[in-house]
């Protein structure tokens, strides 16, 4: 595997003043975009109904405005197709549209976003990338389908105003990414975890070593939860340094980086965004180094806005003095853990997607697996199915074994591990659904 190369010997910032601001007058400045954005809000019917009068400081804002959950976005969404209540801005003046895929038979989450949006989203997207190491000059790729999905457009416009050229890759298929990265020279590249595991199968196939022919040095990923050994098998195959992003749709923009002084925890863009962190029963404020929901603030977007805003993904945020890259943002360590709506119960232990993707991943004869919730017997089971590499032997059964004992160390239970034929299980180039729940009820 090639170097990775040492973190910089200083940080370098986007913007020096905002990413450096002390935590006092980080809160005011906090502060005075949330006025201002309390005070657009009175253009939409929904928060003018929902936002109570005279909020006269953070801690206020906190105490007194309610939670808001997705089902309340949709339901205004309802009202009168495509936005319904909630625009604070005439949505002719909107420049983009995007859209969530929409889950379990729901409807997707609309959105607009208008040219003041936009160039402040790019921004954050800016920030981000030059926090963890992308310059001007540089060739980037972002390989995803360029869709309604909102994914990595903010990356591809963010690069472009960096100075980088851009390599455009949405109608391609993986062949052909792999071909441009190599022949392009490509150094910055954008992708799920998943997707990115799937052009190092992609170049094995095709005889390519990524981590000699090619020029990469940056990969940035999001859309879904990454465990640590997702980071290693994506930085083993391309031979480049891996960093952790998250942004919404609901957001317009990311909210959080990894920059390279400290490995696996990223910084909140506390400028763009407040973040608290709540009790996933309680719903009150944990503590630093404890596990919660992150509850978002939007302080940069006119056109839909969102005020304290439910998630449902779990962090644990640590202090800002942790990091050496002299930014005065707090963290979310180990990024995003999960899904508090992923989690599901079996046998009375506490299940999600990520800490079966983190036990799988640690195999490298494994080049794709699902996961499946069933009732066997009158018991909740899960069944494990893992396509091998053609590597992997001629008998590779053994695996399922070494697979189920490893979830019954590391999780606390034993699931049942099947084989499935080679190129038997599904490739996924955005978010990835392994996960199936088919018990009843």
């Amino acid at each position: 595997m090639a170097s990775l190369g040492p973190a910089p010997a200083r940080a370098e910032y986007w913007n020096r003043k905002t990413e450096t601001l002390p935590r006092a007058e980080l809160a005011k400045w906090q502060w005075r975009k949330l006025r201002r954005a309390l005070a657009h809000a009175q253009e939409s019917p929904f928060w003018r109904e929902r936002l109570p009068g005279s909020i006269a400081s953070l801690d206020d804002y906190v105490a007194r405005v309610p939670l808001l959950y997705k089902t309340d976005l949709i339901a205004a969404q309802q009202v009168a197709p495509p936005y319904g209540t909630l625009p604070s801005t005439d949505p002719a003046l909107g420049i983009r549209y995007h859209q969530t895929s929409g889950t379990s038979g729901h409807p997707p989450m609309r959105t607009f976003d208008t040219a003041r949006d936009w160039t402040w989203a790019v921004d954050m997207w800016c920030t981000a990338l030059y926090g963890a190491g992308v310059r001007s000059g540089q060739q980037g790729m972002v390989a995803f389908g360029y869709g309604l999905f909102m994914g990595f457009w903010g990356m591809h416009y963010a690069m472009e105003r960096m100075g980088c050229t851009v390599v455009p890759s949405g109608a391609m298929d993986s062949r052909t990414r792999i071909r441009l990265i190599v022949d392009q020279g490509i150094e910055v590249l954008g992708c799920t975890p998943t997707y990115a595991l799937r052009l190092i199968e992609t170049a094995q196939e095709m005889g390519i070593d990524l981590t000699s022919e090619s020029k990469l040095k940056i990969v940035v990923t999001g859309a879904e939860p990454r465990p640590e050994s997702t980071t290693r098998a994506i930085e083993k195959g391309f031979g480049a340094r891996v960093y952790d992003f998250a942004g919404m749709t609901e957001l317009a923009t990311v909210f959080m980086f990894e920059c390279p002084s400290l490995r696996g925890s990223c910084h909140i863009l506390e400028t763009g965004v407040i973040e608290e962190v709540l009790h996933p029963e309680t719903r009150r404020p944990v503590g630093y180094g404890e596990q919660g929901v992150r509850v978002m603030t939007a302080l940069g977007r006119e056109g839909l806005q969102v005020f304290r805003y439910w998630t449902d993904d779990l962090v644990v945020k640590r202090p800002w003095s942790d990091c050496g890259c002299g930014r005065t943002w707090d963290l979310y360590e180990g990024g995003i853990m999960g899904r508090r709506d992923d989690m599901r119960k079996i046998r009375g232990v506490s299940v999600t997607p990520a800490m079966v993707e983190d036990v799988v991943r640690g195999f490298e004869e494994v080049s794709e697996f699902q996961t499946v919730l069933r009732t066997v017997r009158g018991l909740d089971t899960i069944i494990v199915r893992v396509e091998p590499r053609p590597t992997a032997g001629s008998d590779p059964s053994g695996i399922c074994e070494l697979i189920s004992t490893e979830m019954k160390r590391q999780i606390g239970i034993r699931p049942e591990v099947e084989l499935a034929g080679a190129g038997s299980l599904p490739r996924f180039e955005v978010k990835a659904a392994r996960f199936h729940d088919e018990r009843s009820g």
